[in-house]
């Protein structure tokens, strides 16, 4: 792929928009039917919703970037794996936080990003139950209102916040463990808001929040699109070396393909002293 511009980015955003609005509307109407669930092969749980998201975002991508490789969760579990990555690929999380969406929560989104040289640099973040949708491209990060129809009402410009303390953590609803309890108390805290899905990098971004620790696992298509958006809006992702998180990992000694290390992703340097 050729050197991207801003206008290529901007382009590409609204292509995510358009793509996730519409897959918001499929999910939001398993949403208020019946909710059929069974299990994958690692025992996660996967539903309709799932599976109609991801059909729709990847037809939409693959019709307009042909030749950029997707990475999609419910295809990755069907061994659907791209046999190469040239640097520049898709990651499309159809329904992220799937407990939350099966328990009737209201904290679940659709993620989509691209990836360019190991970064998240464009994404959208898609809550259709209470029709908040995140982006961000490279300089500018946003959040837009949508009607109950999912079309875009109005839209405004978000920055991080640099809290110097007690600073606001935001931390998993589901997958709280003693490691990020520990990093909590290392730092000077204040409110603890617990959440699902990639709306805690979201609010990181919005400056809701101030940091986001991640002492537990999680894939890149879980972390990518709200990765893209809190780092558009000024903050960072960092593992518990202090380097960057990255994106296309493959072939891991430790792990398996597209895991991630533990993170912190922050909007205020304060933060990271809990390294």
């Amino acid at each position: 792929m050729t050197m991207a511009t801003a206008s290529d980015d901007r382009a590409m955003l609204d292509i995510f928009e358009r793509l996730a609005l519409a897959a918001g509307r499929l999910v939001m109407g398993v949403y208020d039917g019946a909710i059929a669930v069974r299990d994958k092969a690692d025992k996660s749980p996967v539903t309709e919703a799932d599976s109609l998201s991801e059909a729709l975002i990847l037809k939409g991508l693959r019709e307009h970037y042909p030749d950029i490789a997707c990475v999609a969760e419910e295809e990755i579990a069907e061994g659907l794996v791209p046999k190469a990555l040239d640097g520049t690929f898709f990651l499309i999380d159809p329904l992220d936080g799937t407990k939350e969406f099966i328990n009737r929560k209201t904290d679940f989104t659709v993620n989509i990003a691209l990836v360019r040289g190991g970064v998240p640099s464009v994404g959208v973040v898609y809550a259709p139950c209470t029709r908040r949708l995140y982006s961000g491209r490279p300089g500018k990060a946003e959040i837009a209102e949508t009607s109950t129809g999912h079309e875009i009402t109005a839209r405004r410009a978000i920055a991080v916040r640099q809290g110097e303390g007690p600073l606001t953590i935001v931390a998993s609803r589901s997958h709280r463990t003693p490691e990020t309890d520990a990093f909590i108390a290392r730092i000077d805290a204040g409110d603890i808001v617990s959440v699902g899905s990639s709306l805690k990098f979201c609010l990181v971004a919005s400056g809701e929040a101030d940091v986001y620790p991640r002492f537990g696992r999680t894939m890149e298509w879980d972390t990518a699109a709200g990765d893209a958006v809190l780092r558009a809006a000024g903050g960072t992702v960092v593992t518990t070396d202090g380097a960057p998180l990255r994106y296309g990992k493959r072939g891991q000694a430790d792990d398996s393909d597209f895991a991630n290390p533990y993170f912190i992703a922050s909007g205020s340097p304060a933060a990271l002293v809990g390294l």
